[in-house]
């Protein structure tokens, strides 16, 4: 469906994606306008719905085509043969810093779309989110050593309760899933130490 707006020269390509991602992170699906994207572009409207049907078949591929570098990105770095959950999920923790801080209108962008509250696209994002996240959680349980865990212990729930604790840190030091990656890298170093400090909690709890 998108053939040919990916055969496009990269330059070109690459000003029309920042231009969707950017108008759509700052207004949202409802309120951003194509007549704003193709001015910041630099191209006709005419051209625009030549490689997309309609202005939710442009959100939705920038929402897929965001979601794909990102996950390049990160997947690309990960050791995904880390079988420590702790490990893992620190490793996670500073390499989506470090990909969200190359990529900020990306990140932006994604974010807004998860929070979308338009009935024409929110359960589509909803559906796309949901085997993203099945999928990266599949594939890093297939490294985790669950023999680390205590005898008596059921490692799947506890997986839940340690991610769960983690995003409970993140929002008790006053940060959520926006305000956390667009910290400086001092501020995100302080951040990671406490993560650390639970973390070894974490694992008294949990390990042998």
């Amino acid at each position: 469906m998108y053939s040919r707006f990916l055969i496009l020269e990269q330059e070109k390509r690459d000003r029309i994606i920042n231009a969707a991602i950017m108008e759509f992170a700052k207004k949202g699906y409802e309120d951003a306008s194509t007549n704003e994207i193709v001015k910041s572009a630099g191209i006709s409207k005419g051209l625009l719905f030549h490689y997309f049907k309609n202005k939710k078949s442009l959100f939705l591929f920038m929402y897929d085509y965001s979601i794909e570098v990102l996950s390049k990105e990160l997947y690309s770095k990960m050791h995904l043969d880390e079988s420590d959950i702790f490990k893992s999920l620190r490793q996670i923790f500073i390499l989506k810093y470090d990909v969200l801080k190359k990529y900020p209108g990306m990140y932006d962008f994604l974010v807004s779309a998860i929070n979308e509250k338009s009935n024409e696209i929110k359960n589509e994002i909803g559906n796309r989110y949901e085997e993203l996240y099945k999928g990266g959680m599949k594939m890093l349980f297939e490294s985790f050593d669950f023999s680390k865990f205590k005898d008596d212990a059921d490692a799947i729930k506890s997986i839940k309760v340690i991610r769960w604790s983690l995003e409970g840190l993140i929002k008790d030091l006053g940060y959520d899933t926006t305000t956390l990656y667009s910290t400086t890298k001092d501020q995100f170093d302080k951040i990671l130490a406490e993560v650390d400090s639970y973390m070894e909690l974490l694992r008294k709890c949990f390990y042998k």
